[in-house]
């Protein structure tokens, strides 16, 4: 459990949670925030309240650039405020312009195993619009190699090789962040 002292440490920075598709990110960023003491936000949550519509039909009647250009919109809006835990879709790290946005807090990737990514995918696979081709584990592999070196921008890296409760991904997360505390990542903290 994370103390709220501790909490402080962070001078209010958001924390955008990355990573593949079923890493982890919005349950984690639940119960992280509720943690921290901080709000909770789902970019896509936000992005299906914007278009007014599922992701699967925004993609559908849309396109994915769309879908991309209403992510950007959302995410430059959360960057604007303080004390946010945000979980981000998957391919948010694709677009420059999101990483300017990303800069504004802490970059947490969480590189969960492919096995585990894929065997979370099977519960819902209708639910992933990017993957409905022929081959979709190949796809979700695809993917992978391309956002890797993305992800690899983030402040901070856990890795998660199989199924964690989050409570304890939680407090594996704020390890790792008090750890690049200690090292000084903290041009984003503001002393002023």
């Amino acid at each position: 459990m994370i103390h709220p002292e501790e909490a402080e440490r962070l001078q209010g920075v958001n924390l955008y949670l990355i990573g593949m598709m079923a890493s982890g990110k919005s349950t984690l960023g639940v119960e992280l925030a509720a943690q921290l003491g901080f709000q909770f936000f789902d970019t896509d949550v936000l992005v299906e309240q914007v278009a007014g519509c599922p992701i699967p039909d925004l993609f559908a009647k849309q396109g994915e650039a769309y879908f991309r250009d209403l992510e950007t919109q959302v995410l430059a809006q959360l960057s604007s405020y303080t004390r946010l835990v945000i979980a981000t879709g998957g391919g948010i790290v694709l677009r420059p312009q999101n990483w300017s946005y990303l800069h504004h807090g802490l970059t947490i990737w969480l590189d969960a195993a492919p096995a585990l990514i894929w065997q979370r995918l099977l519960r819902d696979p209708d639910q992933r619009p990017l993957l409905q081709t022929p081959d979709p584990e190949a796809t979700l592999h695809r993917f992978m190699q391309q956002r890797q070196p993305f992800y690899a921008q983030a402040d901070v890296r856990v890795s998660i090789p199989s199924e964690i409760s989050p409570p304890q991904l939680a407090e594996q997360v704020w390890q790792a962040i008090r750890t690049r505390l200690r090292e000084g990542i903290p041009s984003k903290l503001n002393t002023c």
